[in-house]
Parts: structure tokens; sequence; C-alpha cells
């Protein structure tokens, strides 16, 4: 005997759907607070003139800057249009990719989507799995960093 899957069409529309740009200008001081909040002396991060010697324009964020750092990014654009059937959300985890130097002064704009969503059964019965996936370009069009979260639904 087989159950009925809980993903319905409006879920399986949702995915891939990409939400509208949010755009941050980049800045020094937020970059500073961030390096000395995880105790990173790197004078990259924190001294210009240091950053410049080295070949880039400004100070740069330390990898971990934008995945982490508290930029509000728009839901993707079917993510928000449909209810999970569960009550409980889990974080499932969180994964980065970092393909470009992120330096003062650039623009990012970060769109988010729903890139998968699965139904698995556990020990407490069915839940969802539901990857967003977060892609940040710079003002060049360049992918800077992915992210992607999991989230489980049960």
């Amino acid at each position: 005997m087989t159950e009925d899957s809980v993903i319905t069409d409006e879920m399986k529309a949702a995915i891939g759907v990409e939400s509208e740009p949010s755009v941050y200008e980049i800045e020094k001081e937020p970059i500073r607070r961030w390096a000395e909040s995880i105790g990173d002396p790197n004078p990259l991060y924190r001294d210009e003139e240091y950053a410049r010697s080295k070949g880039y324009r400004s100070i740069i964020a330390p990898p971990g800057f934008m995945a982490q750092y508290a930029f509000p990014v728009k839901a993707g654009g079917g993510r928000r249009s449909f209810q999970s059937p569960f009550t409980r959300m889990l974080n499932g985890g969180n994964d980065y990719e970092f393909f470009k130097t992120i330096q003062a002064g650039d623009t990012i704009s970060a769109t988010n989507k729903l890139a998968e969503i699965r139904e698995r059964t556990g020990s407490m019965g069915k839940m969802l799995i539901i990857i967003n996936e977060t892609t940040f370009k710079n003002q060049d069009g360049e992918i800077v960093a992915k992210a992607r979260s999991t989230g489980i639904s049960y």
C-alpha cells in the first residue's frame, strides 16, 4: 500500500522560481566589524593601504562574510507561496561555495530560489526536505558566492 505524496503541484511549480534581486553595496565598516567578530586579524580585512599593495581596490571581505552577514535576501519566487503540511522545521545544514573575492565598494545582488523539494519517511513519519539556494553576484554579473540551505519540515 502506498500513501499519497505530500508534495503538491503548487510546491513543484515553485521549484526554480527565482526571487527579485536584493542589492547591497559592500562597505568597509561592516567588513571590519565582521573580521573583528570572528577574531581574524588579517590586514586584508582592515587595512586599505595593505590590501591595495596586494592588488585589490580596497579591503576585502572574509570568505564567510556574504554567507553569514545579515543581508536580508528576498524569498524565492515560489517559496512563500505554499505552506508545508507539517508544523515543525529543523535546519538540515548549510553549504557555501566562494568563487570571487568580495571587496569594499562592490555592489552585490542576491537572489534566492527553491532548488529542490523531496519527501522522505523517517522514524516520526513523513517529512519534507526543502533546499533553497542563494546566488550572490557582483556588479559585473559574476557569481561571487552560492549558499544552499536545507530545511526539514516534519
